[in-house]
C-alpha cells in the first residue's frame, strides 16, 4: 500500500520517520524536540538491529535527519532538493563531525528517489564529508511501513483516509447490541443488481460470498429497528453516517483497490478508535455490510 505522505507535516513525518528507526536501528533512537536541529532530528548511539544489514549492522553514532514535502510527486531529483543538500545538509554533517557527534548518517524523504539518482547523492556525501550514509526515498519508506504493522497502524491514525464521526454509529451499535438477534430468511437477493453492484464497487465474490452473506440473515431486524417509531433518533444519526462515509468513499476512492479494502479499514478505524465496541465488533461489520446491501454506501446502479 502507498501511503499519501505528502499529507503529513514536518513533525508527523519526522516522528514517522522516528518510528521507522526503532525498528531497523533499535529502541535506543532519540527523538529531538521541535526547532533548531543543527542538521539532525534524531539520533541512535550503539549496534544496529539490522541496517544496513543483520550481518553487517551499523555500530557508533548515527544522526538521522528527515526532509519532508508536501508537494506531490516531488523528486530527489528536484533542484530545489539539489539546493537542501549543499546548503544545509552538507554543511551540517561538517559541523558534526568536527565535533566528533558523527559516524553515520542516514537522511530520510519524502520524495521519489530512483536508483541512478540514490548512487549520484550519496557519493556526493561521500566526497564532501566522508560519512558512510544513506538516502531514503518514498519507495522504501513505503516498503517500511508495510512491513511494520505498528507503524501502519499509527500511519493510519495520522492519514485518517475515510476519516468520519464514528460516535453516532457507536451509539446505534450499542442500543442494537440490547436487541435480542433473530436470523431471519435469507433475503431474496435481487441477483442482477448485487451482482452488478459488486461490479461497479470491485467488491470480490469471495468477500461477498463468505463475508458478508451470511450476516444477510440479520437484515431485515436492522431494517425494523432504524424504521421503528422509537428509533427516530437513531434513524437520523444513520443517515448522517452513511452520508459521511459515502462522502469519504468517493474522495479516497482511488486508495483503495477492491471495496474489501474499504470494509476492512472502515472496521478497523471504528474499532480502534472505539475499544469499547470490541465487545460487540461483530456488529461493526454486520452494520457496514448492511450499508451496502441496502445501497447506503458505494455505487449504485
Amino acid at each position: 500500500m502507498k501511503y499519501p505522505l505528502e499529507n503529513l507535516d514536518d513533525t508527523e513525518f519526522e516522528n514517522l520517520v522516528a518510528l521507522i528507526c526503532s525498528e531497523i536501528l533499535g529502541i535506543g533512537t532519540v527523538v529531538f524536540s521541535k526547532g533548531t536541529d543543527f542538521g539532525k532530528d534524531a539520533k541512535f548511539y550503539g549496534k544496529a538491529n539490522r541496517y544496513p544489514s543483520e550481518s553487517k549492522p551499523w555500530e557508533g553514532k548515527v544522526v538521522i535527519q528527515a526532509k519532508h514535502t508536501v508537494k506531490i510527486n516531488a523528486s530527489c531529483s528536484d533542484s530545489s532538493f539539489q539546493t537542501i543538500i549543499k546548503n544545509e545538509i552538507i554543511p551540517a554533517i561538517n559541523i558534526l563531525k568536527e565535533a566528533d557527534k558523527i559516524d553515520y548518517y542516514l537522511l530520510f524523504t519524502n520524495r521519489k528517489l530512483s536508483g541512478g539518482k540514490d548512487a549520484k547523492i550519496e557519493d556526493v556525501f561521500e566526497n564532501e564529508v566522508g560519512i558512510e550514509n544513506r538516502l531514503i526515498g518514498l519507495e522504501t519508506i513505503d516498503f517500511w511501513i508495510n512491513q511494520y504493522p505498528k507503524i501502519a497502524r499509527t500511519l493510519n491514525k495520522l492519514l485518517l483516509p475515510l476519516s468520519f464521526d464514528e460516535n453516532d454509529l457507536k451509539e446505534i451499535i450499542n442500543s442494537f447490541s440490547k436487541v435480542d438477534k433473530k436470523k431471519g430468511n435469507l433475503p431474496k437477493i435481487p441477483k442482477r443488481d448485487i451482482e452488478k453492484k459488486n461490479e461497479l464497487n470491485n467488491l470480490s465474490k469471495d468477500y461477498f460470498n463468505n463475508v458478508i452473506k451470511r450476516n444477510l440473515l440479520y437484515i431485515e431486524q436492522i431494517r425494523e429497528f432504524l424504521t421503528n417509531p422509537i428509533n427516530t433518533e437513531y434513524l437520523g444519526k444513520y443517515e448522517n453516517t452513511i452520508d459521511d462515509i459515502n462522502e469519504e468513499i468517493v474522495v479516497h476512492r482511488d486508495e483503495f483497490d477492491k471495496f474489501d479494502l474499504i470494509f476492512n479499514y472502515l472496521y478497523k478505524f471504528i474499532v480502534e478508535n472505539n475499544p469499547e465496541l470490541k465487545s460487540n465488533r461483530s456488529l461493526v461489520r454486520l452494520f457496514l455490510h448492511y450499508m451496502y446491501y441496502n445501497c447506503d454506501i458505494g455505487i449504485n446502479e
